[in-house]
């Protein structure tokens, strides 16, 4: 029976540890394809609206491939769309961690954060976004920066962003809503009425618009205008707070 020499030995097992490490490789690339799959279909239902089908081709992806920056943001749509904000919140800074220049996951994150009213969180997420010059919709962050600043109180930094969402996207509601929300809280009672019957325009039954339409029309003195909006908001609205809050502006003027 022929020996084993010591070099023989060492040769054998360098083959079984570059075979195991060539089908550790090929098993880890197999992975990422499912994973990338399941993304994709996991992308396709959360674009259609089945937040269910999404999240569980999700967690599938998150199994074989957990550090994939894309997925996480993914999920974190999910979880948003799902109102478990906590949760979203978890994912997208995932997503950050794993890609720090993943300006949309930061964004969906200040998002999450002013969902959540942390304000300052938002801030700090949200700020270097804005600077960003490959960031495709830059309007988003703006005008999320906008509102945080608002809810601070920061009236001038609110109107600062809140314009400049405008000048990146002249027709963007949300900006628009909230600019006039801003002159509203300023007492630019004119500038908040021109501002909102603009945007009446193209969305004459947003309950949204119509509420604060109503409200800056209560304070200028024009009543019937007044009621008409907010009736209109009443009628058009789905959101329960929202028809109570209209509804107490409706009082005020009966008072």
């Amino acid at each position: 029976m022929a020996r084993w020499r010591p070099e023989m030995i060492l040769s054998l097992l360098f083959a079984m540890l570059l075979f195991s490490a060539c089908a550790t490789t090929e098993t880890s690339l197999q992975d990422k394809k499912k994973a990338a799959a399941a993304v994709n279909l996991g992308e396709a239902y959360l674009n259609g609206g089945n937040y269910t089908a999404a999240l569980r081709e999700l967690l599938k992806a998150e199994k074989l491939n957990a550090d994939d920056p894309i997925l996480h943001n993914d999920l974190g749509l999910v979880y948003m769309a799902k109102e478990k904000t906590d949760l979203a919140v978890v994912h997208f800074e995932k997503a950050v961690q794993l890609k720090p220049d993943y300006s949309l996951a930061k964004n969906n994150l200040g998002s999450a954060y002013m969902v959540q009213k942390e304000w300052d969180k938002a801030i700090a997420v949200l700020e270097p976004v804005t600077g960003d010059m490959l960031y495709a919709t830059p309007h988003f962050p703006l005008a999320n920066l906008g509102w945080a600043y608002y809810n601070k109180g920061q009236y001038d930094k609110a109107q600062k962003y809140l314009k400049k969402a405008l000048d990146v996207q002249p027709d963007f509601f949300v900006a628009q809503l909230n600019l006039g929300r801003t002159y509203l809280a300023t007492g630019r009672l004119h500038a908040a009425q021109s501002l909102f019957e603009k945007v009446a325009q193209t969305n004459p039954k947003n309950p949204a618009l119509l509420l604060e339409m109503g409200r800056t029309y209560r304070l200028l003195g024009d009543y019937n205008n007044a009621r008409l909006a907010l009736k209109g908001a009443i009628e058009y609205t789905e959101d329960s707070n929202l028809a109570v809050e209209a509804s107490e502006e409706l009082n005020k003027i009966y008072q």
